[in-house]
């Protein structure tokens, strides 16, 4: 087997001219280009035809996650400008809990021009049902790369005087409804552009619905109601997961070999009733993008811990990155040998004895050339950046044949990057 560890970098680099990077969707998410990868062939079709090369009776999984207005500005009174930029929060760490808080929370954050915020708490005045609140942010303890900012806010005394209502208001102002209000969607780096109001729309998943995001789950943008519509009535199966996707995904690779690279975490919710759709399908599923493809895959591991220790806690779950490279897991060699159809058992034993709905962890899986997938049986992904550790885990699926397949788009006017066209590989 490769050693994943021993990977350099520079082998998946290719020509992207700027050109290439979609800097906008195109008008209809379904009419864009689909690559169709299957067994070494390669051709291509309209997106709104990817129902036609799906098995009937397979089993798709989505990522629901909903991108959240994660950049914040603040200005001190110097004139300068502070960017405070949510990454994940600590307190309330779960992330359905933060949303709802009202009044108080704690994130850990990216801090842009830090070296004119050494000290103070920072003010904005920021208007919600038409009353006007001050949120304030003080700067805590460095944590690893980023910072922790406790933000608090409260209506001014103007406002609370407006009217007797607005007391009810004041306990209802939660922390989604303040960045809503005071927050800039956080659309990728490389698009090189300022955030538009569309972007709120177009860089959302029709179905996103769990808040957690800080960038999208860009392989799920080309679906509309009437692509899932026709997915339905083909007779193929979907299913839901969460995975919050962290502003490491656009982390480059700059060690000369991946062992060099630390992957970021990111969090998980996946249901019980997920896993038990997964066994009735063989263990198998279509991923819908490569955040898809890290939680399944991540399940495989969670399970083989919990065959080899029950009494494992939901945050010991944890799948460390170089974890599915390990020659011996515990102490039997004989568990690289586990259906996925066994660990997904065992981790649905392990949920119903805990009397657990919903499975929450997370992952610092990287996926790359030497991986062997173990529920991902097809792929529906965009086009990623070179030496990137996206195009690693593609490369992992295709067995190395990803040139051929970048080679083919960049050809034949494949629009690249996360408002860029799609690809379903079938390996």
């Amino acid at each position: 087997m490769i050693n994943p560890k021993h990977i350099h970098i520079r082998d998946y680099q290719y020509p992207l001219p700027d050109e290439r990077i979609a800097k906008f969707p195109i008008a209809q998410r379904d009419h864009s280009k689909l690559l169709v990868y299957r067994h070494g062939e390669v051709g291509e079709d309209v997106f709104y035809h990817l129902p036609d090369y799906l098995p009937k009776d397979s089993l798709m999984v989505f990522n629901n996650t909903k991108v959240i207005q994660a950049r914040m500005h603040f200005r001190k009174s110097t004139g300068a400008l502070i960017e405070v930029f949510l990454l994940e929060p600590a307190e309330p760490s779960d992330y359905e809990l933060m949303f709802q808080t009202t009044g108080h929370c704690a994130w850990y954050c990216l801090v842009g021009n830090l070296k004119k915020w050494k000290e103070g708490t920072l003010e904005r005045k920021i208007t919600i049902n038409g009353l006007q609140l001050t949120v304030k942010a003080t700067r805590g303890p460095i944590h690893g790369t980023s910072y922790r900012i406790d933000f608090n806010w409260e209506f001014t005394d103007s406002a609370c005087n407006h009217k007797a209502q607005s007391s009810k208001l004041k306990v209802q102002s939660s922390f989604a409804e303040v960045i809503d209000a005071m927050g800039e969607l956080p659309i990728p780096p490389y698009l090189n552009r300022e955030t538009q109001e569309s972007d709120k729309t177009t860089y959302q998943t029709v179905y996103s619905k769990i808040k957690g995001s800080v960038a999208a789950p860009t392989a799920g943008l080309h679906f509309t109601d009437q692509v899932l519509q026709a997915i339905d009535a083909a007779g193929i199966d979907r299913e839901e997961l969460t995975l919050h996707v962290g502003a490491g995904t656009f982390k480059p690779v700059k060690s000369e070999e991946i062992e060099g690279h630390e992957m970021h975490t990111e969090f998980i919710s996946v249901r019980r009733s997920t896993i038990q759709k997964l066994i009735d399908h063989g263990g198998s599923a279509i991923a819908v993008g490569t955040t898809s493809v890290r939680t399944l895959e991540s399940l495989y591991y969670m399970g083989l811990k919990v065959m080899q220790n029950p009494a494992l806690a939901e945050e010991q779950l944890h799948v460390m990155q170089w974890e599915p490279y390990e020659e011996v897991r515990g102490e039997k060699q004989e568990v690289r040998d586990v259906s996925a159809i066994d660990s997904l058992k065992a981790l649905g034993d392990w949920m119903d004895a805990r009397g657990l709905e919903v499975l929450h962890s997370s992952t610092q899986i990287i996926i790359a050339p030497g991986y062997d997938y173990h529920i991902v049986k097809m792929l529906v992904t965009n086009f990623h950046q070179p030496q990137s550790t996206l195009l690693l885990l593609v490369s992992a699926f295709v067995k190395g044949d990803w040139r051929k397949i970048y080679d083919y788009a960049l050809a034949h006017d494949f629009r690249f990057l996360s408002y860029g066209d799609s690809s379903l590989l079938i390996p």
